[in-house]
């Protein structure tokens, strides 16, 4: 199967069951109460980006949350892309605001998504954007279709101004080169 569409609708329902399990964990690194939800989600990232075929896969401890870092090299003279997100969100409040709880996803169909849409903290920004580009990845690796190599750094801090992740990067710079 080199289809897309194809791909999709065949594992439409596990993308869905595993996008809603990562958006129900609440990794809110503004609030340090939330501090082991954040880890957690770290690790989700990590296995996600192992199941969908990434070669290497760490975490990378900072002076605050960890980055992710993942990579699927397939020939050292291609090119790379790096691709960039974080799995952190922002806090829910004002919770009056929302019709169903923030931590707890549901699709339901709109005027403006009559398709239906997931409504949960961290669906579009950066939870279900950063979980699209893994499984394009998985897609990619499992048709053997993937052009170029990948490298992927999601960081759980970027609600909070990102401030321990370049030190890192600095140091690990050789891993993010791309050709």
């Amino acid at each position: 199967m080199h289809n897309v569409k194809e791909y999709i609708d065949e594992h439409k329902n596990r993308f869905l069951h595993e996008l809603v399990e990562l958006l129900k964990i609440p990794s809110i690194s503004a609030d340090s109460a939330f501090s082991q939800d954040v880890l957690d989600t770290a690790e989700a990232v990590k296995e996600a980006l192992e199941k969908a075929g990434c070669d290497v896969v760490e975490i990378h401890e900072t002076d605050g949350y960890p980055i992710v870092y993942g990579e699927k090299i397939i020939n050292p003279n291609l090119p790379t892309v790096l691709v960039y997100g974080h799995y952190d969100v922002q806090p829910p409040d004002p919770m009056d605001l929302w019709n169903s709880p923030p931590f707890e996803p549901v699709i339901k169909e709109t005027e403006l998504h009559p398709q239906g849409a997931i409504f949960a903290r961290g669906a579009c920004d950066d939870k279900g954007q950063m979980f699209m580009h893994v499984k394009a990845l998985e897609f990619m690796v499992n048709t053997d279709q993937l052009p170029c190599n990948v490298k992927f750094m999601i960081e759980g801090e970027e609600e909070v101004g990102s401030s321990n992740p370049p030190p890192t990067l600095r140091k690990r710079r050789k891993n993010l080169k791309t050709t």
